[in-house]
């Protein structure tokens, strides 16, 4: 018999212990930036503008409905693994008009804990050892290591700011090079992932953008993630497109939501993909091995917002939870430019979601040699050294590129301004003190 070992931190384990292979891959074996950067912002109880979460109440009826008391003694119990029938009925009723086609409930829709979970069982079950996957980038943090868990390689293609730095003030004058794309792909490659409303740019796709990336798709003759989780937070000038309703794009196309960003419950960790009838029953195969179902009376409570929001739409109401939501964060998103402006950074305004992307080269910042590291970006640092030095939390951009892309975007900071009115008070009054 083998003698036990102890390792590093001197924990003792057996000597037939090997980490997988698989958790050894640098994009995948190492704490996320949000592990970081939630501890040092906790550490230094700094003022957190970067965390992608409202820190406000969602509609009343939301939080009423996952604490109603009454007889549906089922809610404590297990619901239908592929999703909670009411739930997935109000899903379809949603999503009928938006995607333009009559979806089949039972067939074409899973829930699952969040839309990570969605992302997650959509990639494992269509990835193969080998297979490319192509990311638009920036992307959200867990593409890359999903891909490699599932033995696939990524791929980026960058959404680039115009050649006119003037011009780069707007999320709408970014865009993919479509020759680059379609140079991308060989034989191998299996997938396209896109996140529309992009975070955490938040470029919002034109039609002929998507066209011309869903052509490329059609011409390589692959499936799509698109990842639209953002979707209701849609702002004055552009309009929401989605992949799937491209002529061709249904049959081969996920579709990932979220409730936690429907509803401002983040917390709440539902998500869900909607999908051909063949993508969706591979996706189960992996989701019944993995969680297996999604708690029941957080499906419940959202399948009753939404159609109390449902009719709320069909109706024409200007409250609607849908659009309401934008227009409370349209000046807030104007009032955050403002105030990054103020302390030397240029604000690129998003089109959608609730990021803002600011460019910092220009910012007047000097960290010490001391705190520098040489093995993160300066984007990275500078986030760092703003928690240390000036109690505010904020993102590296440069978290959402892959190391490729890091060389030329690693001078951005993210925002989030889904912030309350005491939140943006107290980003006022510590800018004006401390910068």
């Amino acid at each position: 018999m083998s003698s036990p070992v102890k390792n590093a931190a001197g924990v003792r384990i057996p000597s037939t212990y090997k980490t997988p292979a698989r958790l050894t891959d640098p994009d995948v074996g190492k704490d996320s930036i949000w592990v970081e950067f939630v501890g040092l912002t906790n550490k230094h109880k700094a003022l957190n503008l970067g965390q992608g979460f409202p820190n406000f109440f969602p509609p009343a009826h939301v939080i009423d409905n996952l604490t109603r008391n009454g007889d549906k003694y089922l809610l404590n119990q297990y619901t239908r693994g592929p999703g909670h029938p009411p739930l997935v009925q109000a899903l379809k009723k949603m999503y009928d008009p938006l995607l333009k086609r009559e979806i089949d409930a039972m067939k074409e829709v899973i829930v699952t804990v969040g839309a990570y979970g969605s992302l997650y069982c959509a990639i494992m079950a269509s990835v193969s050892e080998g297979d490319e996957v192509i990311v638009v980038e920036p992307f959200f943090d867990c593409y890359a290591p999903m891909i490699k868990l599932a033995g696939g390689i990524p791929k980026f293609i960058q959404i680039k700011p115009p050649t006119d730095p003037s011009k780069a003030n707007t999320t709408a004058n970014w865009a993919i090079d479509m020759e680059e794309l379609d140079s991308m792909f060989t034989s191998k490659t299996k997938l396209v992932i896109i996140n529309n409303p992009n975070n955490p740019l938040g470029k919002v796709f034109t039609l002929p953008e998507l066209t011309a990336v869903a052509d490329i798709i059609k011409k390589h003759d692959v499936m799509c993630i698109s990842d639209e989780v953002y979707e209701h937070l849609i702002y004055p000038g552009v309009e929401m497109h989605r992949m799937a309703t491209i002529d061709g794009m249904w049959d081969r196309t996920f579709t990932i939501g979220s409730a936690g960003k429907t509803f401002s419950v983040t917390g709440w960790k539902l998500g869900w993909c909607i999908a051909p009838a063949y993508l969706i029953k591979n996706m189960n195969y992996v989701w019944q091995n993995v969680v297996y179902t999604s708690p029941t009376p957080i499906q419940d409570a959202c399948a009753d917002s939404f159609m109390i929001e449902l009719k709320k739409r069909d109706a024409g109401d200007k409250d609607c939870y849908f659009t309401a939501l934008a227009d409370e964060l349209l000046p807030k998103r104007d009032e955050m430019a403002k105030l990054a402006e103020s302390i030397g950074l240029k604000a690129i305004i998003p089109e959608g979601g609730y990021f803002m992307v600011a460019d910092a080269k220009d910012m007047k910042v000097d960290i010490p040699k001391d705190f520098y590291d040489d093995s993160v970006p300066w984007d990275h640092n500078l986030a760092r050294w703003l928690i240390h030095d000036k109690g505010i939390s904020t993102i590296p951009n440069s978290a959402f590129y892959s190391p490729e892309g890091q060389k030329e975007n690693n001078h951005y900071l993210r925002f989030c301004f889904a912030k309350d009115e005491a939140t943006f008070k107290k980003t006022h009054e510590e800018f004006e003190k401390k910068f």
